[in-house]
């Protein structure tokens, strides 16, 4: 296998040029009965602007934590996490997330799903229809936009949430497992949609997965996490180019980012089965 030199070790701290998105010593534990459990252990890395930063871990070892800190939703007990060099303090519009369990108003059609935000903050009823209109089509849901959520497929609701938060123009998309539970076929298909999306707009995202396939497959950079308390182990880029297409998967390249990529990721999950953690015992088997 030929070497991978990680882009940052885990006490670098940011990764890039320009950085969008700053992580810094960051800390967070939350209470258990009378004792404190640490769920995050100043962790600090960066995302540039433009770049699809992923990041994967074992198991339980804090990544949704992240991600609500990141989006706002929640503070951490110390360090500082900066959007465009403003403090990130609570939600806001500037960083969306598409959950991994659908969010969608199932009493509201696609359209009144995806202006939804643009109502709130107070958007002219003609831009938003003008919005609505490019967004729906870009998306491929524009004939369907007065469909209900029941009435549409799995791959189509993610596509209307993905609608929803592009619609508002962040300066992040934040990712959480957005393509779980879909089968085999339709994850592919979400895959190559939001890497064609991303490639066209160079939307800054951040995307939480816990495959580490579609990891390396759609990321620029690798963001891997320690077992729990999470700490950045280390960021690896992810230097194959770009349009992607699954083709890449067969090549050298990939192989030795995978192989290198899945002994760090062996190591952690092994940590954290011996700490107790029975779902852990699933990733070390299916990565070994």
């Amino acid at each position: 296998m030929a070497e991978i030199a990680p882009l940052l070790r885990a006490s670098d701290g940011g990764a890039g040029q320009d950085p969008l998105l700053c992580v810094a010593g960051v800390s967070k534990s939350f209470r258990e009965g009378d004792e404190h459990q640490a769920c995050l252990d100043n962790c600090s890395f960066d995302i540039a602007r433009g770049e699809l930063s992923i990041i994967i871990g074992p198991s339980g070892c804090g990544k949704t934590t992240l991600i609500n800190l990141i989006a706002g939703y929640e503070l951490p007990d110390s360090g500082s996490i900066t959007l465009d060099g403003a403090p990130v303090s609570a939600p806001s519009f500037d960083r969306l997330v598409v959950f991994q369990e659908t969010t969608l108003f199932p009493w509201m059609t696609v359209y009144a799903n995806v202006v939804f935000g643009c109502k709130v903050k107070g958007v002219p009823q003609q831009e938003m229809q003008e919005k609505a209109k490019h967004i729906l089509s870009k998306v491929g849901l524009y004939e369907f936009r007065d469909k209900y959520p029941s009435q549409l497929s799995g791959g189509m609701q993610r596509r209307t949430e993905l609608a929803r938060a592009l619609i508002n123009d962040p300066k992040l998309m934040i990712l959480d497992e957005p393509f779980r539970g879909l089968d085999a076929m339709t994850k592919e298909l979400m895959q190559e949609f939001y890497l064609t999306l991303f490639e066209e707009t160079g939307l800054t995202t951040l995307f939480v997965t816990h495959e580490l396939e579609e990891a390396i497959f759609m990321a620029d950079n690798l963001v891997l996490l320690t077992h729990k308390p999470a700490r950045v182990k280390e960021i690896l880029k992810i230097d194959l180019p770009r349009p992607r297409h699954f083709s890449m998967m067969a090549s050298k390249k990939y192989f030795d980012l995978h192989g290198y990529a899945m002994g760090l990721l062996v190591e952690e999950a092994k940590r954290a089965f011996e700490d107790g953690n029975a779902i852990a015992f699933d990733a070390v088997s299916s990565l070994e």
